[in-house]
């Protein structure tokens, strides 16, 4: 049987068999309706609730500040488009955010164009940072929202949220992040680093596909995007996923900074032996302002597909750019803002382990990189 060595974490994690173990729970016994109001569906109203505490507790907000949403690209499009609707028959239709922004903020951001909403993309250094003074700077009268990924996706760069929240507080400008990618390896209090919308999600962090969620500072209104049962407060109409909100919340609760800090050592020794190979450079931040399961790595002069391929055929899974838009030729937007060239882009390979990932796995995989690498050099043009 092939070895397989799951090197994808920043696309989606493995369950956690406690999550799943909960999950079988509100699918087979308590399956009630959490409108309903019978004891089956007080029973899932009931863990839906604790749920919300569990998520609202762990950022530091208020239990009526957390909705449940479908994922993470929900919970975006929400914040971006919600807030949009609200604000632009009050003279506010200006949005400040950067290049290097999941693709559903970016294309939310660009279908609100359509609709007369002005946006500002900023551009990042050579490292993903984005510069606070530049959000500053691009504030005017019309700006009610500046939207700033964490940890990004695909280079694990990660942005400080504290000194972009405290500008737009002080210029009276919503501030919104998506911690999709950061949130249990990054510690985050929405209070202390001036948040207004966040955006979660379950399957990054060992829980389900199909839940996120976004924390909505008291006193903000919004615009919902879905009509019906007015669920989730008004702000999300939709038969609530109980199994997969109670999964989110059991993850949470069994993330542990002891696995942060064995991630940390993990990924800063494959980026280490990385190194080594010849013309292979790193993409993104280092240390601590990189999310500890993150490698992106530019191989240069060979093809990431080609890369990725071979390592597939020899049961290693990585990705090359973001799952999001794996399939898309084009070169990569994130990189392409960091300023590397299309080449360079098109020869990045992103690895991105978790508390799963071990040592001897590491070892494997880099040894398959090496002789991928080596051979690839050896057919091609550019090497």
């Amino acid at each position: 049987m092939m070895k397989e060595i799951y090197l994808d974490n920043a696309a989606t994690t493995k369950v956690d068999e406690k999550v799943a173990e909960v999950m079988e729970k509100y699918q087979t016994e308590e399956y009630g309706n959490a409108s309903s109001t019978h004891l089956k569906g007080e029973a899932a109203r009931r863990a839906i609730e604790e749920s919300r505490e569990i998520v609202a507790k762990s950022i530091g907000a208020k239990y009526k500040e957390i909705i449940f949403t479908g994922s993470g690209t929900e919970a975006n499009n929400t914040a971006v488009k919600g807030l949009f609707f609200e604000m632009k028959d009050k003279g506010k239709n200006h949005i400040i955010t950067t290049k290097i922004e999941h693709d559903c903020i970016l294309n939310a951001c660009k279908w609100i164009e359509s609709q007369g909403a002005e946006i500002t993309y900023l551009d990042v250094d050579a490292y993903g940072f984005v510069n606070p003074k530049d959000i500053e700077v691009a504030i005017t009268d019309k700006t009610f929202l500046v939207s700033v990924i964490h940890g990004n996706n695909e280079i694990g760069t990660i942005q400080d949220l504290e000194k972009i929240g405290k500008i737009c507080r002080e210029k009276g400008v919503l501030f919104h992040t998506d911690a999709c990618q950061s949130f249990t390896k990054v510690a985050i209090n929405v209070k202390k680093q001036f948040i207004d919308l966040m955006t979660l999600n379950a399957h990054k962090i060992h829980g389900p596909k199909g839940v996120g969620a976004l924390y909505i500072r008291e006193g903000i209104s919004i615009t919902p995007l879905l009509h019906g049962g007015g669920h989730e407060f008004g702000l999300r109409s939709s038969t609530e996923n109980v199994a997969g909100i109670a999964g989110f919340a059991k993850a949470i609760k069994i993330a542990s900074p002891r696995e942060v800090k064995v991630m940390y050592k993990l990924r800063d020794y494959f980026i280490k032996e990385l190194l080594k190979i010849p013309k292979v450079n790193l993409n993104g931040a280092d240390g601590k302002n990189r999310l500890c399961n993150n490698i992106n790595v530019c191989f240069n002069n060979i093809e990431a597909e080609s890369v990725g391929s071979f390592l597939n055929v020899e049961g290693i899974f990585t990705s090359v750019g973001s799952a999001c838009s794996s399939h898309n030729l084009e070169p990569s937007h994130v990189l392409l803002a960091l300023g590397k060239t299309p080449l360079e882009a098109n020869s990045s390979v992103r690895i991105s382990i978790s508390k799963y990932t071990t040592k001897e796995e590491i070892d494997y995989a880099l040894e398959k990189i090496k002789k991928a690498v080596e051979r690839l050099r050896k057919i091609s043009p550019l090497a």
